[in-house]
This record gives structure tokens, C-alpha cells and sequence, in this order.
């Protein structure tokens, strides 16, 4: 698979004024270290930052910009900066990268990681002078061993160049930045599951209030940004808010590019940024090349196994947080997965749960034992042995461990793409029910009986 390099030619040529986050990559995938880093404009816009900006200032260029997280849930970057203490009292403060990148289908931010380091670098850097931390760590996945070998170089370098560590820029600011990886689990994507494992606690997600800004890293003021977002504070900061937010395409509420992909039997699978507000058929065809010979696209996810499904119909939904959403879903992580007409959704579902059941954390009951019920059933169902009513318990637990009946969002994610499939694929999940357990009946999940 190769990275932002599929597609017709016209459409791949990569510049500064159009592709903020990819315009330095080199064409042999190799990474770029600080040298070329720098020799390509890198850590222009750290020195901008550093040299022409109050920090409040930083914080409201991001915000005007309309920046928001590229890890799924879309929240305002710079409302999310704006809610860290102002209170110049409080001089322990921390700047987490998220980097634990477990959701299937999804390696936008190992392509960063691995071949531009020097990027998410200088953009913690300028992030953590706008908020005042003192000290920032990227949790990255453990099974990310090469973005491991190559941030750590790369922050040796940067250290050595003055550029990150003790009076950085002669400005009096120091940072010192650390990479940590983790034992490899889902839920710490959650903010606050990823705080507990990197204080060494278990990863469970926390109540909140208070929210990590208030109450973070061993309890002092945290935030915490996906790679992909801090990736994109350097050209903000440097080329400013009317050029970031002009890069979207007319339509799209989004503002700036978006690292998107297509995975499964499509001719081309791999990773481009794109303005938001293409249409998914732009994607599909024009860059991962429609499906390969024999195959027909039978559905798709638009943003990671989190994500909904959706038919070929919806493919000319525009790719920004509201154009996925008025299709019934999410957007999500923006990489896609398509679906072909060989494979079996229950079978897929199955799948997708078993993963999710996995990685729960346990910590609250609906997810606990709804996700490992969900799986039993569609085993059931894959192996033509279902009962009659099955199908309304899994559209039951689809509600019952819908968003705000559940501590975290994990339950919620892992159901949506459930409550889809049978909604567009029913007969394949009917299909499963025995013949001689027709008249069989399981105990079917009601809103009543689950206390809503």
C-alpha cells in the first residue's frame, strides 16, 4: 500500500499552498529528518510563534481557524485549548499527543509519525507554548515500533537544535517532550483512559466533570490532541486563518484538509489529503480507483469500524463531519473501508464485535455484557443456529448501549455499525435463524426492561 500517491495525476500534485500536512513527503517513503525538515520551511512557524505571538494569540488563530480533532469526534481545537487555566499561578501544566491509533482500518497517523516526525514536533511545540505546558508526551500504540524508532530520533534532534528542552529559541520557554507507547489497547483513545495508563494506572475511562483541562496528568491541567490535529497547527500558524479555512471545498462546515483513505478490494487502497467537503465518490473512484475487477462495492464505512454503514447510493455525500452525518453516520477517523458483494455481514458484524468486546474495558455493565451478548447471538446467527426474536435483541442492545447509556463512548461506537448492517442487510441476519428453532423464542431486550 502506498501513502498519498495513488490517483490521477492531476490530482496528486502536492504543494504548500494545498497540502499542509503531506507537501514535504518524500517520494521513496523515506522519513524526513530535521535537516530536510528544516531546509522545507520546518520549524518556521515554531520561530513565528515564538518571535511575533502572544500565547493567547496562538490560541485564538487556532480557534478562528476552525480547526477541530482529527480523531473522530470533531471537537473545536481551539475551544478545547481555551478551557486550560488561565491562571499563571498553576505552572505545572501538560500537553498529551494521542497517539494510540487502534481503530481498524485507520493508519493515518503512523504515516505521519513515520515519515514526517519533524511535523507533529513543531506542532506540539507551538502548542504547548500557546497553553503554558511544560512538559508534553506522545502515547503512542506499542505496536508502532518504526513511529516509535523515528520520533524518538527525531526529538534527539530537535533537542540537540535548541528546538525543544531549555530556553528554546532564547525565549525563555522550555518544553521537554517524551514518547511513551502503550500496551496496546483500544480504549486508550479515550482522553482520559489514556491519562490512567500513562500514570500506570488500569485504562479506564474517568467520570468527567472535572475534564482533563481542570483535572489531567497526576492532576494538574492536561489537554490532549490526535496527531493528525497538531499536525496542522505549523501552517495555520504560519500562512494564517483565510488561507486555512479557503483550502475546504464550498458546502463543507469544516475548514482546512483531511487525510483520507479507502481500504478492502479496491484497486488502489491507500491515504490522501484532501480538502473536506469531497464527495465520497470522488474518493472511492477517482483515488482508490472504484472496486477491482470481479468485485462490486456491497457497502462501506466512511471513518473506521466505529462508523456506521452505507449503501453505494450514499457515496455522493460530501466528506466533512456533516455531510457523513445527514447519511446517518459519522465520519469518524475519514478512512474508509468498502464492503464487497462476497462478504457476509454477519459474518463481518461478528467480526467487529468480537473486537470490541475485547477491548472493553469492563468498567460499566451495558458494555461489559451487552458487547460479549451481541457476539453469542451473531455466532449463533453466522452458524445458521438463531432464534426467532434474536434479531430484535441485538436491535435491543443496539439501543441499550446507544451514546449516554454507557460511561464511555465505546459501547456506543461499537453498536453503531451493528444497528446498520441490520438495517440495510436484515435478510442476511434472518437467514440465520434454523428452520426447526423457528418457533423458538429468546428473550428480547425492551426498553423497559433495560430501564430507559
Amino acid at each position: 500500500m502506498t501513502l498519498t500517491s495513488f490517483g490521477p495525476a492531476n490530482l496528486i500534485k502536492r504543494s504548500a499552498e494545498t497540502h499542509p500536512l503531506t507537501w514535504r513527503l518524500r517520494d521513496d517513503g523515506e522519513p524526513v529528518w530535521l535537516d530536510e525538515y528544516q531546509a522545507k520551511n520546518g520549524y518556521a512557524a515554531a520561530r513565528k510563534a515564538f518571535a511575533d505571538m502572544a500565547q493567547d494569540d496562538i490560541v485564538q488563530t487556532v480557534k478562528d481557524a476552525g480547526l477541530k480533532g482529527r480523531g473522530g469526534a470533531g471537537f473545536p481545537t481551539g475551544v478545547k485549548w481555551g478551557l486550560m487555566p488561565k491562571d499563571e499561578s498553576i505552572n505545572i501544566r501538560y500537553l498529551l499527543c494521542n497517539a494510540d491509533e487502534m481503530e481498524p482500518n485507520t493508519w493515518k497517523d503512523r504515516m505521519l509519525m513515520e515519515q514526517l516526525p519533524h511535523l507533529l514536533i513543531e506542532g506540539m511545540l507551538i502548542s504547548a507554548r500557546a497553553l503554558k505546558t511544560y512538559r508534553g508526551y506522545i502515547f503512542l500504540r506499542g505496536e508502532y515500533t518504526t513511529a516509535a524508532k523515528h520520533l524518538n530520533r527525531a526529538v534527539a534532534e530537535a533537542k540537540a537544535a535548541g528546538l525543544l528542552g531549555k530556553n528554546i529559541l532564547g525565549s525563555g520557554f522550555d518544553f521537554e517532550l517524551f514518547v511513551h507507547t502503550g500496551a496496546g489497547r483500544y480504549i486508550c483513545g479515550e482522553e482520559t483512559a489514556l491519562i490512567n495508563s500513562l500514570e500506570g494506572r488500569r485504562a479506564n475511562p474517568r467520570s468527567k466533570p472535572p475534564f482533563p483541562a481542570a483535572v489531567g496528568v497526576w492532576g494538574k491541567p492536561t489537554c490532549v490532541n490526535n496527531v493528525e490535529t497538531l499536525c496542522n497547527v505549523p501552517a495555520i500558524i504560519a500562512d494564517g486563518v483565510d488561507w486555512y479555512k479557503s483550502l475546504a471545498r464550498e458546502g463543507s462546515e469544516d475548514m482546512g484538509t483531511k487525510l483520507m483513505g479507502f481500504s478492502g478490494k479496491v484497486k488502489n487502497p491507500g491515504l490522501w489529503e484532501l480538502p473536506f467537503g469531497v464527495t465520497a465518490r470522488e474518493l472511492f473512484e477517482d483515488y482508490a480507483g472504484g472496486m477491482r475487477d470481479g468485485y462490486t462495492l456491497k457497502a462501506w464505512q466512511p471513518g473506521g469500524a466505529g462508523t456506521g454503514f452505507l449503501l453505494p447510493e450514499h457515496l455522493d455525500a460530501q466528506m466533512y463531519a456533516g455531510g457523513i452525518g445527514k447519511v446517518g453516520t459519522r465520519m469518524g477517523t475519514g478512512l474508509a473501508m468498502a464492503v464487497d458483494n462476497t462478504v457476509n455481514m454477519v459474518s463481518l458484524l461478528r467480526n467487529m464485535e468480537q473486537f470490541f468486546a475485547r477491548e472493553s474495558c469492563g468498567f460499566c455493565t451495558p458494555c461489559r455484557d451487552g458487547l460479549p451478548w451481541s457476539v453469542k447471538l451473531l455466532m449463533a446467527l453466522e452458524n445458521g443456529e438463531g432464534r426467532e426474536g434474536d434479531i430484535e435483541t441485538l436491535l435491543g442492545l443496539v439501543g441499550f448501549l446507544g451514546p449516554g447509556k454507557t460511561f464511555c463512548a465505546h459501547a456506543p461506537g461499537a453498536v453503531e455499525p451493528l444497528g446498520s448492517a441490520i438495517k440495510y442487510f436484515r435478510p442476511e441476519f434472518e437467514a440465520g435463524i434454523a428452520p426447526t428453532r423457528a418457533g423458538e423464542l429468546t428473550q428480547v431486550v425492551s426498553p423497559t426492561m433495560v430501564g430507559a
